[in-house]
């Protein structure tokens, strides 16, 4: 069958899932309508605030379908009434039976790890946190639960020393967009063989749940390189963070930091202590060595250079982190 025939609904909602539905238009597919979460208050004014696959779509002059809940008569009925062939979900809500078995070539998600590694809301954090050298992107046809659905397509994507959350979404994003791509096609032309997780030993997986505020919080007394793949692991966003402590106070700042290095080293210093000259360095101490500071945010001010932060901190030796 010619790809460029099915009727597909796309299904997303941030950024990650824009550059697919782009491709699949340009590539003259055929999108017969997007489901997008509602629109919803944000920021500081409360204006509301559309997703980033909505304002795609309506850019792409698409159909925008905006269920508050996917189970409703309402949205099942409009499902029914696009008669679907594919199904394609990006970063989106968990979909309920009747919306994913509704198309007749099935319904697949794009995730962004190696299936079924890192099953969850944060894969790409996850890979990183426990140091990985290597992820990739996975497609795979949805079923009753949660990225566990048989595998139609991976693709490998290595990590790197100088990668973060940012870049390395940024890259997976690319090549997951060539994966649906090429996932569609293999669908119309009948030469997919999906394949199964249920064989995968549970207990070999890492997971990969959603992350709040408390996880992002740095352990100083770890290991230097844990604690540089959990930096890295969080920036930009939600960003690691510490607390504060003048001395002789327990009232705690926090700081989130998004850059820095390791350098290995024998010393006495309890963790967390804090070492500068005051004008091009700050370092903190953990088990094995030192934490090079590159970059940070001290709560109610500017993400900023160390080297441009010294020039108004100069009771920095006055802290310590914990």
């Amino acid at each position: 069958m010619d790809p460029k025939q099915l009727r597909i609904v796309f299904m997303g909602t941030p950024e990650f899932a824009v550059p697919s539905l782009r491709a699949l238009v340009a590539g003259g597919y055929r999108v017969v309508a997007v489901v997008t979460t509602p629109d919803k208050p944000a920021g500081r004014g409360q204006k509301m605030h559309e997703s980033d696959v909505k304002a795609a779509a309506r850019e792409l002059g698409l159909p925008i379908l905006q269920p508050e809940k996917l189970k409703a008569g309402e949205f099942v009925d409009a499902m029914r009434e696009l008669r679907p062939d594919l199904g394609i979900v990006i970063a989106f809500r968990m979909l309920p039976e009747v919306i994913w078995a509704m198309p007749r070539l099935g319904t697949f998600n794009l995730h962004a790890s190696l299936l079924p590694q890192y099953r969850g809301a944060a894969p790409i954090n996850w890979a990183i946190i426990n140091g990985e050298r290597q992820t990739g992107v996975t497609t795979f046809l949805l079923n009753h639960e949660i990225d566990k659905g048989a595998i139609l397509g991976q693709i490998k994507v290595p990590i790197l020393d100088e990668d973060n959350v940012g870049t390395l979404y940024e890259k997976l994003m690319t090549v997951g967009t060539g994966l649906v791509l090429e996932t569609v096609d293999r669908i119309a032309a009948g030469d997919i063989t999906p394949t199964v997780q249920e064989n995968a030993d549970e207990a070999t997986l890492h997971p990969a749940p959603k992350i709040f505020k408390e996880d992002c919080r740095i352990d100083w007394h770890r290991e230097g390189r844990r604690i540089i793949d959990f930096i890295r692991g969080l920036s930009p966003y939600p960003a690691a963070w510490t607390g504060m402590f003048r001395n002789g106070s327990d009232e705690m700042q926090t700081a989130k930091i998004f850059v820095a290095t390791f350098e290995e080293a024998a010393h006495g210093a309890p963790c967390g202590t804090v070492e500068s000259d005051g004008r091009t360095f700050i370092r903190v101490a953990c088990s094995d060595g030192w934490i090079v500071l590159g970059e940070l945010q001290i709560a109610g001010k500017k993400r900023l250079a160390v080297r441009e932060l010294l020039l108004g901190w100069r009771d920095v030796l006055q802290y310590r982190f914990e």
